[in-house]
This record gives C-alpha cells, structure tokens and sequence, in this order.
C-alpha cells in the first residue's frame, strides 16, 4: 500500500474514534470500547485491510501513550481531594494489584486445563496473564468517571480516580518481572525456587522509589523553569511541556526506575504547583492524552484478530467473570480492612475495576519477548478487556443509583472567558459559589476586597455579565480574578468551588 493512502487510512481511522466519542454518549457505552473497535476495524480483518503485527513498535509507541495519559491523569488530581483517601488508595494500587494478580493467576492455572485443552501452561506464565490484567486502567477510569454521566459521592470518585492512576506503574513492574520469569524457566532452568519470587520485594522498593524521588524531582524543576524562563513564543511553552514527560519517563528508565510512576508524580506534582501558563498547560496535556489514548486504543486493535479473540472466548469468559465477580471485590474487601468505607462503598468499589488500554499495552511484552503461547495471552487479555469495559463501564451508575451512592448529573457549561498567568501580572483567579450569605445581595453590596474583580457569573447554564446592581443568588459561581491575598479574603464571603 503507498504511503499516502496509509496516510489516508490512519486519519479516517482517528476521525472516527473522535466521531465515535460522541456516539458513545448517545448510546451511552464507553467511548473507548469504540476506539478498539475503530482499530479492529481498519486492521487485516476489517474493512481498512491495514497489516500490522510488529509488537516491539506497538509496545514502544504504547509505552509513549501510556506516558502521556498517566501525566494527564496526574496533573488533573487535586492533591487536597486525593490526601484523605492516600493510605486506601495507595494499599489498593500496590498489595491490591498484587493479590488481583495472584488469585488470577491460581485460578487461570486451573481454567486453562479445562478450557484451552492440549494447551499446557506453567504457574508463572498464568501469573503473568494475572499481572498483566491487575491494574484499572487509568485511561479508562478517567474517560468515564469524569464524563457528565457518571458522578460518585463522598470520597469514591477521588480514590478511584487516585487507584487507577497509580496501579498502572506496579502492574508494569509485575509484568515485566514474571515475563523475565517466564523465560528463565523456559530456557531450561524449570520451576524457579521461591526466594526467586522473593526478590520482588526489594526489586519493588528500588524501582517505585526511583520513580517518585524522580518525579517529584522532574515535576519542581520544570515549575521552576516555567517561571524562569521566558520565551518569546507562546507555543514553545507547551513544547516544553511535552519534552518535560518525555525526560521524566525516558530518564528515570534509564536509571532503572519506574517511568510510569515517575510521569504520574511529576503531573501531580506539576497539577498542584503554581507557574505560568498552568491552564493552557494542563488543556494540553488533556488534549494530547485523548490523541494518545486514540493512538493506543486504534493501534492495539489493529493488532489484534477478532478471529482469534473469539477462539478464546471460553477461557475468556471464565477469567473476566472471575476476575470481575471473585478476584477484584476479595482484594477490595481485603485492602479496604479497617477503612471507612462502608459495605455499599466497597461493593461500588469492587465493581469499579474496568481494565482498559493499559492491560493490552502490557500484554505487548510477552509478544514482543516471544514467550510460549503469547499470541493467545494477548488476546486473552483483549477478550477480558472488551468484556470489562462493556459490561462494567455501562454498569457503573446502574449500581451506583441502586447503592444511593449516585449524585444529581450536572454538565458544566464552557466559559467563554478564562485567564492564563504568563507571568506579566500578580494575580490568579479562582471561582467561588454564592451561598445564603450573598442570596438576594447587589455584587456591590457582598463587600468584597479592594483588588477582587468579578469576571464572570454562571447561573446554571448560562453567563451574565456582572455589574453593580447585579442581584446574586444562592448557587451562583463568581469568577474573580485579583492577587492571592485579595482571592483568600474572598473565600471568606464566598464558598470556594473545589476543582
């Protein structure tokens, strides 16, 4: 096929996943079950006839994505949401991947002889499958948690949002670590004794801590460069956005660490910090997410065969049901020993663990690696993942009405006004909510501080222009803009909008 016509193929391909994000709304299915449908579509099987078997590129280039979608997830958690719920979610996102792995593992060992006969399979290359399906995707999570339809009370949506995006990096270093047990053990060595297994644990602190120090590390240098330098082009800013993930993934590699670990910390750490252009900033990283998660998405697809899939669908089948109804809620329900939560919380939170691009990125690794039977490994996981997202992605408010845990669905309109710091003025601006202290008061009458000016006000779904006889409303949100002392006395008349 020339060039040009691939080239053709590959825009239709992305031009669809986009109009497909709209049709997901509308049928109210996630959008990025569409996306690798999209991808299946245009691949050797579908109508696009495009080939595409090469796995080392596919787990580079999804290496890359997976890069820039964690920074985004990173970068749009709130620190001061995140911390109440820090020791649950981080049990969750280490020990819970764990176990998830685990009992897969125990349970695909078994399944296997019955449903994949003639097909014989070692404990650690069923280990391998578990790990590589033990994280919920970030992508995922984030693509449906944060959409208008989907709204959790109290401290839920937080630590959900917090354990998909920081399970990815430990389920990265368990699949890397049995894939390279997997191979020992087909090169003749057989069963690996079990201080072999032991040796995660300091392998595990090493690396996770690599990527922390150097994410926190990465993420203040490039908030204080942001404020120091001073380009003479707009555009070059968000430049150095992309090359600040690409150094901090690349290079905590390098060192042996963990990349994936290292981009989410550095994107909170950015998404929390204080610098110029931080809203144009993190508009871009969200937007270059979404293009990473259309790449990753529609590339795992092409790599796929829906024949193949649906060779596995028994053994699938098995593991997603098991994986779902058995393996996530034990792990929830042990991780979550002695928390808050309460039993409808941890019900909602067992059945919150979608998997996503992030599993068949890592199912990458064995194929790439050509370890025994690594074809049907990955479409295993692709059979589990499609499953997941379909069945728990369009379930997910169902059981949250059903718990009481649901909130009222609010789509918050588009300001047509915002304000970026480019560090030529002292000042920020933030949004508060009129509460019954200002209800039926005159902007001028609400007393504000010198410095504090009303950009904006949001009335449910529409704008006003705000003048000094505007009468305000409880529910009201002001958009002011002033210096950050002018902004704190504020918050004194006002209630600040979270987020």
């Amino acid at each position: 096929m020339e060039f040009g016509a691939t080239l053709v193929i590959l825009a239709a391909a992305i031009l669809a996943c986009l109009l497909s994000s709209k049709i997901s709304t509308w049928l109210n299915m996630p959008t990025l079950l569409f996306f690798l449908g999209v991808g299946m579509l245009f691949g050797s099987e579908g109508i696009g006839r495009l080939s595409f078997d090469n796995a080392d590129l596919a787990n580079r280039i999804g290496s890359v994505a997976m890069a820039f979608i964690l920074f985004s997830g990173g970068f749009d958690t709130r620190w001061k949401s995140v911390r109440p719920v820090l020791l649950s979610s981080g049990i969750l996102a280490s020990l819970g991947v764990f176990l998830t792995a685990l009992f897969v593992g125990l349970f695909c060992y078994y399944a296997m002889r019955l449903l994949v006969p003639g097909i014989t399979v070692s404990f650690a290359w069923c280990f391998l499958l578990g790990s590589i399906i033990s994280s919920t995707d970030a992508a995922a999570v984030f693509a449906i948690l944060r959409s208008h339809r989907v709204s959790l009370r109290g401290q839920l949506q937080p630590l959900l949002e917090f354990e998909s995006g920081s399970n990815d990096p430990m389920a990265a270093f368990l699949t890397i670590f049995m894939v390279q047990t997997v191979l020992a053990e087909s090169s003749g060595a057989g069963a690996l004794p079990s201080w072999h297994y032991l040796s995660i644990i300091p392998w595990f602190f090493i690396k996770m801590s690599l990527g922390i120090i150097g994410g926190l590390a990465f993420g203040r240098a490039a908030v204080w460069l942001y404020n120091q330098i001073d380009f003479e082009y707009d555009g070059l800013y968000y430049v150095l956005a992309f090359v600040s993930v690409v150094l901090t993934y690349a290079g905590i590699e390098l060192i042996g660490g963990n990349g994936f670990m290292a981009v989410y910390v550095c994107g909170m750490v950015m998404g929390n910090g204080k610098f110029i252009y931080h809203n144009g900033i993190g508009k871009f990283s969200d937007g270059f997410a979404w293009l990473m998660q259309v790449v990753l998405f529609g590339m795992l697809g092409l790599l796929s065969s829906p024949r193949q899939i649906w060779e596995v669908k028994w053994i699938g089948l098995a593991v997603a049901a098991f994986l779902m109804l058995l393996a996530r809620p034990a792990t929830i329900f042990i991780c979550l020993l002695g928390s808050k939560f309460k039993l409808a919380e941890r019900t909602l939170i067992s059945w919150v663990g979608l998997r996503g691009g992030a599993p068949i990125m890592l199912a990458t690794f064995p194929l790439m690696n050509r370890i025994s039977n690594d074809s049907l490994m990955f479409h295993i996981v692709f059979f589990i993942v499609i499953s997941s997202v379909a069945i728990q992605g369009m379930s997910i408010m169902t059981l949250a009405r059903f718990l009481h845990l649901d909130l009222p669905l609010r789509k918050t309109p588009r300001v047509p006004l915002s304000f970026e710091n480019t560090g030529t003025m002292d000042a920020s601006s933030r949004q508060f909510v009129c509460d019954e202290r200002a209800d039926r008061k005159t902007l001028a009458e609400l007393g504000l501080p010198p410095g504090a000016l009303v950009m904006l006000i949001r009335r449910e779904g529409s704008f006003l222009i705000p003048q000094g006889n505007t009468i305000l409303q409880k529910g009201d949100c002001l958009m002011i803009m002033g210096a950050d002392k002018a902004l704190e006395q504020s918050a004194l008349l006002l209630q600040e909008k979270e987020g």
